[in-house]
């Protein structure tokens, strides 16, 4: 990012990140056919679509009053170290390795996507004046869970045959 983008642009930018891997994830959802897979993708939708939600809603204060205030931001995802933990559970499972390439393929594009929406964030961070770094910090932080989320599933997928579903696994830890 340039020294000269400043918060309206950089919100505007964000919410076509968002919109882009919010629409890979609402597709994938409809072409998957593992049930597991289906709940993961959709999960991930709508987890971008609030990201959205919440772009929009800076974006409109900011046009109203020239200021942003962060609000929290919350994640449905769990802890990067949750999910190590349950990768890890997961690992000595026994699976059947038969391997839905179409499903893999759609998670190595998400991977990619991701890797995108983090690498702008990260350089808004690294860019903005430090008074508006709070808000780009947030985004950085629940992408990287993002990007945890997305490999593990490639993992499970390409090693056991079957989905990683965190949700399930949320459920049994609770």
């Amino acid at each position: 990012m340039g020294d000269d983008v400043d918060v309206k642009q950089a919100l505007t930018i964000a919410i076509e990140y968002e919109h882009k891997v919010r629409d890979h994830y609402a597709a994938g959802a409809t072409q998957i056919a593992d049930e597991r897979g289906r709940r993961v993708f959709d999960t991930l939708a709508r987890e971008e679509q609030g990201h959205v939600d919440y772009l929009e809603s800076r974006l409109g204060e900011w046009t109203k009053t020239g200021k942003v205030k962060v609000e929290p931001l919350g994640t449905m995802l769990p802890t990067p170290e949750w999910i190590a933990a349950a990768r890890e559970k997961m690992a000595t499972a026994p699976g059947q390795v038969v391997v839905n390439q179409a499903e893999l393929d759609l998670l190595k594009t998400a991977l990619a996507l991701e890797h995108q929406t983090s690498g702008f964030y990260r350089s808004l961070v690294e860019t903005l004046p430090a008074g508006d770094r709070p808000l780009f910090e947030r985004f950085l932080e629940i992408e990287n869970g993002h990007l945890t989320i997305v490999q593990a599933e490639i993992d499970a997928l390409a090693g056991h045959g079957h989905w990683f579903d965190f949700m399930e696994f949320q459920l049994e830890a609770g």
